[in-house]
């Protein structure tokens, strides 16, 4: 495929290689039924960092770029509104979260550029979902600390980049410059619904990066809050 050429728009998700477990999916088509209508307008308060995420992806013209855990759509959509240049793709593994999504994106007359599909972040076949051999970036946004096995999201990810690519992740940090109280409340919070930060997420990023000899920028935002990371070419 060509630069220029843009995949066939699917009015529907798309499923394909690597079916979501039906376990994970259950959970999470369960856990946002009814969550995803107030989804964006609870979250802006405490998925710090996402916008910081957006500007740094610096998505070239004609390039590809895929949301790992695209959730409501939120960030695809903030994302194709900044780099009108570039084609977007989402995954996730809710038809619930998909079905927002892509009313979403239609509402913002965005679907000519954006396509998204149901499947499993820690094993997709971009060709298989999307037509599309790999990406320019990747992002993943507070989407590792919901996923088992979160570990092999990030070898997908990092397999699925183009030459000269890069994997942008914004998560929870460890909350380590914040009082303990604050770390008790937010942890117990955060586990209804089904989420833990992880607390190896730079270990894993840092030994990913060097087997594939990529540099790693690594941040923390927040006194520990959140923590944004970017693993891509070495400068």
């Amino acid at each position: 495929m060509s630069a220029t050429e843009l995949p066939a728009r699917h009015d529907e998700p798309q499923a394909g290689h690597g079916e979501p477990p039906a376990g994970h999916a259950e959970l999470m088509d369960g856990v946002y039924r009814w969550q995803r209508h107030i989804y964006d307008l609870t979250r802006k308060y405490y998925l710090l960092g996402r916008d910081r995420l957006i500007s740094g992806l610096d998505a070239p013209v004609g390039g590809t770029v895929l949301e790992l855990g695209c959730g409501t759509g939120r960030n695809i959509v903030l994302a194709a509104r900044r780099y009108p240049g570039a084609r977007f793709y989402g995954l996730d593994i809710s038809a619930e979260m998909l079905e927002t999504a892509n009313a979403a994106i239609a509402r913002e007359g965005l679907s000519g550029r954006v396509t998204l599909a149901r499947g499993d972040a820690t094993d997709f076949d971009p060709k298989a979902l999307f037509s599309v051999e790999s990406f320019d970036r990747i992002f993943v946004s507070y989407s590792l600390s919901m996923i088992p096995g979160w570990e092999k999201t990030v070898s997908a990810a990092l397999a699925a980049l183009s030459p000269g690519g890069s994997l942008h992740v914004v998560d929870f940090g460890q909350q380590e410059a914040l009082p303990r109280w604050f770390r008790t409340l937010l942890r117990g919070w955060l586990r209804k619904f089904h989420v833990e930060p992880r607390q190896s997420l730079r270990t894993v990023l840092e030994s990913e990066s060097e087997r594939i000899g990529a540099g790693l920028r690594f941040r923390t935002l927040y006194r520990g809050y959140a923590w944004l990371a970017v693993v891509g070419p070495r400068k």
